[in-house]
């Protein structure tokens, strides 16, 4: 039988230049392979003409067993695998090897699936009009191995795009799908659009909803439809667990994944000092993508909504009172706060990655937002410059203290404690560490007494208190003399006379 792709014509100059060629000169010259021109050298009949299929090689290794027992088991589970199927009849005939028959048990069904399966879900492709659609998701990022200061970040990107013109913002979150992400996520997206489209579609929220009661969901749909109606969109969403009416998003995420990590490689290393150098590395990989799609982005712009004239809220709003312990707890996390605010009842404004902490109208201070254990144990996010001042008064508090060990601002003040505990008491040990503390916190010498410990550490050596503060004192030599002069009052009346002439 000659190759399935060989017409009439070719096997008619095959046979011609057969009679000067030998069979692999002219088999090549038709356009097929040696094998093909053997073939029809055996049985020159046109492809028009037809001749019959080629007989099977060698017997079927399943004609035992398919129709009598595998078309029975994908009928009564129609979504089991061929490698299920494979296990199973493994099982029930042990003394066959059924693992060099996988290909061929895997084509077999393959071939019976298109003739007697079950209808499968179709994918309907969408013709997108520009400003019309903007898509919003969540992606894990966890696995590309990014490290800040030496730690590994697990986090999460909030992933905007259009799907017209190929637009993508990028946000790095570092709890989890929640509104207050996707609010700071979609508006920092769509100012840096300097549009918005007519239509806002998400996934269906449901980690944002998970474990909240029936009003809390109800009011957090609330927020939903008032932010995309701030911005004059449509909001909708996808059903729940139908990843592919997101597909304009969904299939970008791998693409945007796969370029971070490109990028990553390119720089050599996955470690940045701080967050805001990875939020920015990130920034300039969605900004490349922008740049070769400007043309279409810049054409797109022109059918979008008009912003208004300034954001709307991105935070969820919480009311605490500070505690006699200088802190307060929040979504199982203690906090603490400068003592002065012991008593007072502060307003919250929570953020993905932050607190504001305001008295009244007034801005306070801003914390970083702490997340609570996946085993639930509280979480701690503790600032040794807020207490300092009240341990300094009872050193052995911090013995006992329960975020003790978040209380060290770095790994060497913890080692140090360590080993002050096994080199002498506890209570000199809690001692010479509350000073330790205190210089750090008078002096604002943290990091540079954290190398001097570790040294001392390295050596074997216990701290010297007195050697230390008078290392990190100011040099009496270095500070400036001021001299005030005293201004004659006289010349505030030439003032005086000049403003009223």
């Amino acid at each position: 039988m000659p190759g399935r792709h060989v017409n009439d014509h070719q096997m008619r100059l095959f046979m011609k230049l057969r009679q000067t060629n030998a069979v692999t000169a002219a088999a090549a010259k038709a356009g097929f392979s040696t094998a093909t021109g053997y073939r029809i050298l055996l049985d020159p009949v046109l492809p028009s003409i037809g001749s019959p299929g080629r007989s099977r090689r060698r017997p079927d290794p399943l004609v035992d067993f398919f129709d009598s027992e595998i078309v029975p088991l994908l009928k009564a589970a129609p979504g089991l695998r061929a490698v299920g199927v494979l296990e199973e009849m493994a099982r029930r005939h042990p003394g066959r090897n059924w693992e060099a028959l996988r290909r061929t048990l895997e084509r077999r069904i393959r071939a019976w699936r298109a003739v007697y399966g079950a209808d499968q879900e179709v994918i309907f492709r969408q013709t997108h009009e520009p400003g019309r659609l903007g898509l919003s998701d969540f992606t894990e990022m966890g696995n590309l191995g990014v490290r800040i200061a030496g730690v590994l970040l697990d986090h999460r990107l909030y992933h905007f795009r259009l799907p017209w013109s190929g637009f993508e913002h990028a946000h790095v979150i570092l709890g989890g799908e929640s509104y207050v992400a996707l609010a700071e996520g979609l508006q920092n997206a769509l100012w840096a659009l300097g549009g918005a489209p007519g239509e806002h579609r998400s996934d269906s929220l449901s980690a944002a909803f998970h474990n909240l009661d029936a009003d809390a969901r109800q009011d957090l749909t609330h927020r939903y439809d008032a932010l995309c109606a701030h911005y004059g969109m449509t909001p909708s969403r996808n059903n729940r667990g139908v990843a592919h009416e997101n597909g304009s998003i969904e299939s970008a995420h791998g693409h945007l994944k796969a370029t971070i990590y490109d990028a990553l490689l390119l720089r050599g290393s996955a470690d940045f000092d701080g967050l805001t150098d990875y939020r920015r590395f990130v920034d300039e990989v969605v900004s490349r993508h922008n740049r070769r799609h400007g043309t279409r982005i810049d054409a797109e712009r022109a059918a979008l909504h008009a912003l208004p004239d300034r954001r709307t809220s991105d935070f969820e709003e919480v009311i605490v009172t500070v505690t006699s312990s200088s802190a307060f707890t929040l979504r199982k996390v203690f906090y603490t706060v400068p003592s002065r605010l012991i008593g007072h009842r502060l307003r919250v404004r929570l953020y993905d990655d932050r607190l504001d902490l305001f008295v009244g109208g007034t801005h306070l201070t801003t914390l970083p937002r702490g997340r609570a254990a996946g085993n639930g144990a509280h979480g701690h996010v503790v600032d040794y410059h807020h207490v300092i001042h009240s341990l300094r008064r009872k050193p052995m508090a911090l013995l006992k203290l329960v975020y003790r060990d978040q209380l060290f601002p770095r790994t060497a003040y913890k080692r140090t404690f360590d080993h002050l505990r096994e080199a002498g008491s506890e209570k000199a040990a809690c001692r010479v560490m509350v000073e330790l503390l205190a210089l750090a916190h008078e002096r604002a010498c943290e990091a540079e007494l954290a190398d001097a410990l570790t040294e001392d550490l390295d050596q074997g050596r216990s701290p010297d208190v007195d050697a230390l503060r008078a290392r990190f004192s100011p040099d009496p030599g270095a500070l400036p003399k001021v001299v005030i002069e005293m201004v004659p009052l006289s010349t505030y009346d030439v003032l005086l006379t000049g403003e009223a002439a």
